[in-house]
C-alpha cells in the first residue's frame, strides 16, 4: 500500500495549498495531483456536472493506483463527495468537516463567516457541517467568485484583490464574526490580502491542515529512508498552471503532464 500514491484532484491550481500540507506533513509518500484545468471554475456549474467531472477526475487518479482520493476542491467536496464515497473503492476525503471542525474549536463568540464559491454556499455544506457539531453557532455565508479569476491571473498582490475583498467582505463584517472560513482551496492564496482587510482579531480557517489530520487516521507511519515523489497532471494550460504552481510550491513542477478530456483518460 505504501508503494500506491495518495491521489489528489482539484478544478485547478488552488488545491495546490493542500497538496503543499499533505506533503510537507507526509514527505514519505507518493503523490498525484490532477487540476481540471480546461474546466475550471466548478462553482457556478450545475450539482450534476459537478458529481460528472468529480467522478472523471477520481477515475483518473485511480488509474495512476491512487490508494486514497483527496477532493482538494470544496465545491466538488460539497456536491459530489457523497458520491464519490458510494462509488470507489478507496476512501474519499473532502475538505469541509475537517474545515467545519477546525472552525467550530476556533469562534469564541459562536458568529462563522464562511466564504466560497457560488456552487459550495449554495449547497450549504458548510453550515450542515458545522451544525451538525454545534447547532448554536451563527454561520454567515458569502459566495466571492472572482476570487479564484485573481489567483488564476496571478493577482493575489495587485490592488484590485484588495478592492474585491473589500467588497465581498464588508456585509461579513458587520455580523461581528471572529472565524472566517476559507471555503476554496484558491483563496489562502489571497490570505495576506485578506487579512489585510479583515484584521487580526478574525482567525481565518484553512481546511488543508485539517485534511492532513484525517489523512494521519489512514495513511500507515514513515519510514526515515523513504522519499515521496510527486507527479503532476492537468488537463489544459500546462505553462499557466507551472506558473502559479512556483509561486504556491515555491519550486517548479518538472513532472507536469496534460492528460486528454474523454471517457478514457490518456495521457498526451
Amino acid at each position: 500500500m505504501r508503494k500506491q500514491p495518495v491521489g489528489i484532484f482539484d478544478s485547478g491550481v488552488g488545491g495546490l495549498t493542500v497538496f503543499k500540507e499533505i506533503r510537507k506533513s507526509f514527505p514519505y509518500e507518493d503523490i498525484v495531483y490532477f487540476g481540471d484545468t480546461a474546466r475550471v471554475p466548478y462553482g457556478p456549474k450545475s450539482s450534476n456536472t459537478v458529481i460528472e467531472y468529480s467522478i472523471q477526475n477520481a477515475r483518473f487518479l485511480l488509474q495512476c493506483g491512487a490508494k486514497i482520493i483527496v477532493i482538494a476542491c470544496n465545491t466538488s467536496s460539497a456536491i459530489a463527495l457523497e458520491t464519490l464515497k458510494k462509488t470507489l473503492p478507496v476512501p474519499v476525503i473532502g475538505v469541509i468537516e475537517p474545515g467545519a471542525i477546525s472552525a467550530s474549536q476556533s469562534t469564541k463568540n459562536g458568529r462563522i463567516g464562511v466564504i466560497g464559491t457560488d456552487g459550495t454556499i449554495r449547497s450549504r455544506a458548510y453550515h450542515e457541517a458545522i451544525s451538525k457539531i454545534n447547532n448554536n453557532i451563527e454561520i454567515f455565508s458569502k459566495a466571492c467568485p472572482l476570487f479564484v479569476s485573481i489567483v488564476e491571473e496571478g493577482w493575489e498582490n495587485h490592488s484590485v484583490a484588495k478592492i474585491i475583498i473589500e467588497e465581498y467582505l464588508s456585509s461579513l463584517l458587520k455580523k461581528n464574526i471572529d472565524t472566517l472560513v476559507l471555503g476554496c482551496t484558491h483563496y489562502p492564496i489571497l490570505k495576506q490580502a485578506i487579512k489585510e482587510v479583515i484584521g487580526s482579531h478574525i482567525a481565518l480557517i484553512d481546511s488543508a491542515e485539517a485534511v492532513t489530520n484525517e489523512l494521519r487516521k489512514i495513511l500507515p507511519q514513515p519510514e526515515a529512508s523513504i522519499e515521496g515523489s510527486d507527479k503532476f497532471y492537468v488537463s489544459d494550460n500546462e505553462d499557466k498552471f507551472r506558473q502559479i504552481a512556483s509561486r504556491i510550491l515555491g519550486k517548479d513542477t518538472e513532472s507536469l503532464v496534460k492528460v486528454k478530456l474523454g471517457e478514457s483518460w490518456y495521457i498526451t
